[in-house]
């Protein structure tokens, strides 16, 4: 009884070559993060800063008369900010006001001229 063995078929048992045949095989990995890096995520992380900054000059420019709407949706026109304790003092209707921080105002109303130019 005769078994031959070819040793050569088993290349698997020599493990030449195993590091570099894994880095190639997550290559097109790396590539595609790259690719998605540079087109996806990093614009959006531009945009998102913009907004930051863009929404961070619009509080630090309010001041009396403005008129705003606040994140909870509420329209109202600034009677007087206060830097001290970064509040602002809100009318929100003929003879009611309240008090609020800052940083819940959402945006500024837009004006009528506003609107009409959009159009």
């Amino acid at each position: 009884m005769n078994i031959k063995i070819d040793f050569g078929s088993l290349a698997f048992l020599q493990g030449g070559g195993s590091a570099t045949g894994g880095l190639v095989g997550l290559l097109p990995f790396i590539l595609i993060f790259v690719i998605f890096y540079f087109l996806l995520i990093r614009p959006q992380q531009k945009k998102q800063r913009q907004a930051q900054q863009d929404r961070e000059t619009m509080l630090k420019a309010l001041k009396a008369g403005d008129k705003i709407v606040t994140t909870g949706g509420i329209y109202g026109t600034i009677v007087a900010v206060r830097e001290k304790d970064d509040t602002i003092q809100l009318r929100i209707a003929q003879s009611v006001s309240v008090e609020a921080e800052r940083s819940a105002i959402a945006r500024l109303q837009e004006s009528e001229k506003e609107v009409e130019s959009t159009r």
